[in-house]
């Protein structure tokens, strides 16, 4: 979709962008998007964490029946 996209265009998207938002709030743009991922990937994290905290528990409880 995107592989026709060569360095005029690429300068054409970036000029159209300082444009539109000005030199002065892209760095605040791009701040802003990083805390985003920043927080995606944490949360992401917690969520991977307590899926293996779930598995390793129903595991424990499995082996304490199988005792039994």
């Amino acid at each position: 979709m995107f592989g026709n996209v060569g360095t005029p265009e690429i300068l054409l998207i970036v000029l159209v962008i300082l444009v539109l938002f000005g030199a002065n709030k892209i760095p605040d743009f791009a701040k802003g998007l990083g805390k985003g991922m920043k927080e995606f990937k944490k949360a992401l994290k917690e969520v991977e964490e307590d899926i293996n905290l779930d598995e390793d528990t129903s595991k424990t409880q499995e082996k304490k029946e199988e005792k039994k």
